[in-house]
């Protein structure tokens, strides 16, 4: 059976990026969302097994969406985009329980090593 996977960026051509990388891989792309609070949502609903989660998003920023995905499920699997740059947000990330981070513009074999890695 596919990984079930959340989507989660504010912009919808990157959610689309990596929609199409990870579903060419056999992956299964069960939502998405654009903010935080909405990624939360749809955790609760979905229960996927492993998100994407950009760092920089209106509403809620991914940290925060991170934390309270966490809470939820304290053995969720979140792997965290991030733009050049920020370093020092992807460290909060780890921090907070995120398994690894991804770098824009995203990299097919990157992203799907992360994913597999964290995946087990």
């Amino acid at each position: 059976m596919a990984h079930r996977i959340l989507v989660v960026d504010d912009a919808a051509f990157m959610r689309m990026m990596i929609k199409d990388i990870l579903t060419k891989n056999g992956y299964e792309v069960v939502g998405e969302a654009a903010d935080g609070q909405q990624a939360i949502e749809k955790y609760k609903e979905l229960q996927p097994d492993l998100v994407t989660m950009d760092i920089t998003m209106p509403e809620m920023d991914g940290i925060t969406a991170l934390k309270e995905i966490r809470k939820i499920n304290p053995n969720s699997k979140v792997i965290m985009c991030s733009a050049m740059g920020q370093q020092a947000m992807v460290i909060d990330a780890i921090q907070a329980g995120a398994k690894d981070f991804i770098v824009k513009p995203f990299q097919a074999d990157r992203v799907l090593e992360a994913i597999s890695k964290t995946l087990g």
